[in-house]
């Protein structure tokens, strides 16, 4: 990783590129295998367009709970187990968490009721936009700054309403190896509706050593990311919620710099040295060994 490029103060960019970051597997998916999971993860996506639909008009604890099956779907077909603490709690209020790839919206959905915050250009893209929008997201537009407050308030405003909103603060993607600073905004949105922060952190890994595999940095491309997820044999992502602030510090600045300490020192600092103690962790999510199994059914947590 190189020195950090700025081109938006609302936009960071991240020094991470798939050239300096990625590294191969440490042990590959035969052809076969990833045929299997490319194919179910399709059907899954496919599937989910008239889920979604009927998801987007249904009540907010119909909604998230479609949307958590359907995200627990997909991360099963691509052979990403997802692993949780034993007895972990639920989450209530704002969830931050460090931003490693476009699968974490889907590992958090899978591990939390909740509604992600995304980004505008999503809502535009095909297929993903729609499935994104049934889930209940709110969408930021960073290209319009002035349209942040209304922002704020959208979220403000489902905290308040009794939803659990997750979002991104690092506003980019890093490789898993570090993590960048968490902008202030949106921890607004919870000092205005008076809601706990639930700092999550995510760490990918094969075998317990850091996975740079499901990353998606740089001039990196959707297909390409997803290529080297199904090609990667014991990809791993363990989700961890920290204690949550109560009550939340009135200064957002304060607020976000507490957050993002507690999960780079839970992700970063130990290095997961201690992740063979901690092999205790329950799997929410088994991987599938080629695509989906329909015979063994997701477990609920």
């Amino acid at each position: 990783m190189s020195g950090i490029a700025q081109v938006n103060p609302w936009r960071p960019v991240g020094p991470c590129t798939t050239a300096t970051c990625v590294t191969g597997p440490a042990a590959a998916a035969g052809m076969l295998r990833r045929v299997a999971r490319l194919s179910a993860a399709l059907l899954v996506i496919l599937a989910g367009l008239p889920v979604s639909l009927a998801a987007f008009r249904a009540p907010a604890r119909v909604r998230t709970a479609i949307t958590r099956a359907w995200a627990r779907l997909l991360l099963r077909a691509l052979g990403i187990r997802v692993e949780v603490p034993p007895g972990m709690p639920g989450a209530e209020g704002l969830v931050v968490a460090n931003h490693i790839s476009w699968l974490d919206p889907l590992v958090l959905a899978a591990t939390v009721p909740s509604r992600p915050l995304a980004k505008q250009e999503i809502a535009g893209w095909p297929v993903v936009g729609r499935l994104v929008a049934g889930s209940g997201a709110l969408f930021i537009d960073r290209e319009r700054l002035y349209a942040l407050p209304g922002t704020v308030a959208a979220v403000a405003g489902a905290l308040r309403a009794g939803d659990t909103v997750v979002a991104f603060p690092e506003g980019t993607t890093w490789c898993g190896r570090g993590m960048g600073r968490f902008r202030p905004a949106v921890f607004q949105a919870a000092i205005d509706a008076g809601a706990a922060v639930v700092p999550a952190a995510l760490w990918y890994h094969e075998g317990g050593a850091t996975s740079t595999r499901a990353c998606f940095v740089g001039d990196d491309s959707l297909l390409a990311s997803m290529l080297r997820v199904a090609a990667t044999r014991d990809l791993a992502v363990e989700v961890t919620l920290l204690d949550p602030v109560r009550p939340a510090p009135a200064d957002r600045a304060a607020l976000a710099a507490l957050a993002e300490g507690r999960i780079r020192a839970h992700v970063l600092d130990d290095a997961h040295a201690g992740w063979a103690a901690k092999a205790a962790f329950n799997t929410l999510v088994p991987a599938a060994a080629g695509g989906i199994d329909l015979a063994q059914p997701v477990r609920s947590p």
